[in-house]
């Protein structure tokens, strides 16, 4: 069975395991806009990202742009879709709307990106806790066959952001699950409604790295965890602070 942490040095929950091979299965499948092996090379290239040379001397630059080259690389995706991994893996604080314009004369589009966005997302969020636990990466998982679905969401809108999303006035009913039916939503949570996906997957996550979406609102909660929820956000600050994190 993958994902299996019985040799992990601490008790690890059974719901984070789940939760971890359900987001495996859900990379593996086709999504809206790439395929099943595509999604699956996502991940790949989302891993060897920080191996890049390229980008450790973009890292060390004043201005990333003042460096040209190529990726190394380890999979066949589109070179967009490479620069927007690599970017966001190893120099997120420093991308730019004018960067993003850039990909989609190269190829990229607005729902490539946020499906993209997702994966990485995800991936990040998993090997991370890997590495906390001194485990190995998961192998890949072996992607499915079958079409994009093209689907996108009704009630997408301006909202300030540099990609549409879903308003939470306006959201269908297939989607209704993303805000939970409330009027409001953080940013956080509809900035990648664009691929609802993308939204499913980073709460799944959050409901067992951090807290459900729902109780994050609520200084009370601490999602049944065996530490307090002043606690968990002195860790969560951390955490963020080394990863560049300033939301």
């Amino acid at each position: 069975m993958n994902f299996n942490y019985s040799a992990a040095p601490y008790r690890i929950r059974d719901d984070i395991p789940e939760a971890h091979r359900l987001i495996w299965k859900m990379i593996a499948k086709p999504g809206n806009w790439w395929k099943g092996a595509d999604r699956v090379a996502i991940l790949s290239e989302t891993r060897h990202a920080v191996h890049c040379e390229l980008c450790k001397e973009r890292q060390a630059a004043l201005s990333p742009n003042s460096i040209k080259g190529e990726h190394a690389l380890v999979t066949n995706l589109p070179s967009p879709a490479v620069d927007a991994i690599h970017r966001i893996v190893t120099d997120a604080s420093r991308l730019t709307e004018a960067w993003l314009n850039d990909l989609y004369t190269k190829g990229m589009t607005d729902g490539k990106y946020i499906e993209l966005l997702g994966i990485v997302v995800a991936v990040i969020s998993i090997d991370g806790f890997h590495r906390a636990m001194g485990m190995p990466p998961e192998p890949l998982p072996e992607p499915e066959a079958g079409e994009t679905s093209g689907l996108r969401p009704e009630g997408l809108a301006d909202l300030g952001a540099w990609i549409e999303m879903i308003s939470p006035l306006k959201v269908a009913e297939r989607e209704s699950d993303l805000y939970g039916g409330n009027k409001q939503a953080g940013n956080v949570i509809a900035a990648m409604s664009l691929v609802p996906d993308s939204v499913r997957m980073l709460k799944i996550l959050s409901g067992v790295h951090y807290l459900d979406i729902p109780d994050v609102a609520n200084p009370g909660a601490n999602g049944g965890r065996s530490i307090t929820r002043p606690q968990i956000e002195l860790i969560a600050g951390r955490v963020s602070s080394l990863s560049d994190c300033f939301y």
